[in-house]
């Protein structure tokens, strides 16, 4: 019997967490690879969903191990023509810069290169939304995307979560 597919490609490693995590995005692998051979996609729609499962296994891998916690926060990666569907008003995507908070929705978390382009995202919580609404009407306008700017001393991607239970 063959050894389940996360352990061959290292997923063991991980937490219980961000092995789901993981698991669901092969799940999602599978769904659009069984659309594209019943011939219900066209052959962009496959690349582009493809890739963007790809971009999101990567960075959650990268943030599981940076941060050594088996924590993920939701994660969205899309490509420069699909910043509408995140953003009324979309920022350029030359302007973003990684840790800055976008309309207090979501942290940038950098760009990736699937065969394509995605820029990735991470919804905010509601704590952590609460936060920077506080903090926002405290301090003076800041500018029309970001509530806070990056603190470049700051090396976590995300906030820390409780690794244990209470």
């Amino acid at each position: 019997m063959a050894a389940p597919q996360f352990q061959a490609s290292g997923d063991g490693v991980f937490g219980p967490v961000v092995r789901a995590y993981l698991g669901y995005l092969r799940n999602e692998q599978e769904v659009v690879d069984d659309r594209a051979s019943r011939h219900e996609v066209n052959a962009a729609y496959y690349r582009r969903n493809s890739n963007r499962i790809r971009a999101l296994r990567q960075v959650a891998m990268r943030i599981a191990r940076e941060e050594n916690n088996d924590y993920l926060p939701e994660l969205e990666a899309v490509a420069s023509d699909e910043l509408r569907l995140l953003f009324e008003r979309p920022p350029r995507p030359e302007t973003l810069r990684i840790g800055e908070v976008v309309r207090n929705t979501f942290r940038y978390l950098g760009m990736v290169r699937s065969r394509e382009v995605f820029y990735v995202f991470a919804r905010l919580d509601p704590y952590e939304q609460s936060l920077l609404i506080e903090k926002e009407k405290t301090q003076p306008a800041r500018s029309e995307f970001s509530a806070v700017s990056p603190n470049p001393e700051v090396r976590s991607l995300t906030r820390s979560r409780r690794a244990t239970s209470p």
